[in-house]
């Protein structure tokens, strides 16, 4: 086994941990390590990775199920947008994406690139939610309080993080916690178990629209899968010993380095 692959098995264990500590920003990772370290084709990668996130935030949600701090409601009515979204993106939308895309004179901005480049600029702002300071109105508040939702504020951003999560493969924690935290005023944790709960539902689901347009490895994508859920279990023992909130700043700027680098790569060094 060459050393990447070494390097790309041990990530999967450190997506789960992130899922674990932070309740997000792991899944972000886990199409570059499956295209850089692992020698994944970039449109196979974001389904793999609905498989794997979804699989692993369906265990976490669980932990927070039997904590008592997911809010099924709230839950619900992002949900469903947001589901409809993801399958109908990765069962239309990705295969009908042209290649190569278009062309810049000699530059040709291939169906891969065009999917990495996207990709890296979601991390930016994926690491722009994890790295500034937030709002902690919501972080003492009582969580059998009443809920007041925005019902089509919440629908609208769960059918745009629907169709992004199509597109890449990412779960969309960030933009999701926030969404739950402005829109549905939950408190943060419950705010985190929701979100673990829906970008399990609707990974998955998008995963679906996969079935018989991808050709999947299920060995690979089973062993990939198990180590990330392993780190699930040790993320969240550790996160009762790290701060979270400097651990996801830390993570956050990872993010960057990580976006930039695709951006140098898809870009200046093909």
């Amino acid at each position: 086994m060459a050393i990447t692959e070494i390097l790309g098995f041990a990530a999967a264990t450190l997506i789960g941990v992130s899922l674990g500590l932070i309740g997000g920003g792991g899944s972000i990772l886990t199409v570059p390590v499956l295209v850089y370290l692992l020698g994944v084709d970039p449109v196979l990668s974001t389904a793999y990775s609905l498989f794997i996130v979804g699989s692993t935030s369906l265990i976490g949600a669980i932990q927070y199920m039997q904590k008592k701090l997911i809010s099924y409601k709230a839950a619900i009515v992002f949900a469903i947008p947001s589901f409809t979204a993801v399958f109908l993106t990765r069962k239309y939308l990705v295969p009908a994406i042209p290649d190569p895309i278009f062309n810049i004179g000699s530059f040709e901005v291939s169906k891969n690139i065009g999917i990495m480049v996207f990709f890296a600029l979601i991390m930016l702002a994926a690491s722009y939610s994890m790295i500034k300071d937030k709002k902690k109105s919501n972080e003492n508040k009582d969580e059998n309080a009443p809920l007041k939702f925005n019902f089509p504020m919440i629908a609208l951003e769960g059918g745009v993080v629907g169709v992004l999560t199509g597109i890449v493969g990412a779960g969309g924690g960030f933009l999701i916690i926030p969404a739950l935290v402005l829109l549905a005023k939950l408190p943060m944790k419950m705010a985190v178990g929701s979100s673990l709960l829906i970008i399990a539902a609707k990974s998955l689901i998008g995963f679906l629209g996969d079935l018989g347009t991808q050709d999947i490895q299920w060995s690979f994508l089973l062993l990939f899968t198990s180590l990330s859920i392993v780190g699930i279990f040790v993320g969240t023992w550790l996160s009762k010993f790290i701060p979270g909130n400097k651990l996801k700043k830390g993570f956050g700027w990872f993010v960057v380095i990580m976006a930039i680098y695709i951006l140098l790569k898809e870009i200046f060094l093909k």
